[in-house]
């Protein structure tokens, strides 16, 4: 019983970052933290690192946080957050990073439909490059009109 909760806590947290992730994608990162977000939307970047790179650390810090929590305090629940949210976020730079962003040139030629769903929902993220009038905030569910 005891794993399949973890498992459960784990799962949920999982597909709860994906709200998280669109929601402070629109109303932080394109809200009142823009200033760390815009150099995201930047065609020409000065450098391999962005201040939007500062998200990531934000939610790896609530990670382990959480992973705190169960060691020291038997916050039983703390683990199997600790474990979705980094799962999430590997995922994240797994999929933005390297597979949209091609930070790393690896995984270019997809034609799963899918993922070309997802880079057509990100390039018209990006075509936007202001603060307002966006679309496109979460990372893994994709609109069905992207599909097309």
């Amino acid at each position: 019983m005891k794993t399949i909760l973890f498992i459960l806590v784990l799962i949920l947290t999982f597909v709860f970052m994906e709200f998280i992730a669109w929601f402070s994608h629109k109303y932080i990162m394109h809200g009142f933290l823009w200033t760390l977000h815009k150099d995201h939307h930047k065609k020409d970047h000065d450098s391999w690192f962005e201040r939007n790179d500062l998200f990531f650390i934000f939610y790896a810090v609530v990670s382990f946080i959480n992973v705190y929590a169960w060691g020291e305090h038997a916050f039983w629940a703390g683990l199997p957050i600790g474990i979705g949210i980094f799962i999430y976020g590997v995922s994240y730079f797994i999929v933005h990073d390297i597979f949209i962003h091609q930070r790393f040139k690896i995984l270019r030629n997809s034609k799963n439909r899918y993922a070309k769903g997802l880079r057509r929902a990100h390039k018209i993220h990006h075509k936007n490059i202001n603060k307002d009038g966006g679309e496109c905030f979460g990372m893994l569910w994709v609109p069905l009109k992207y599909f097309k």
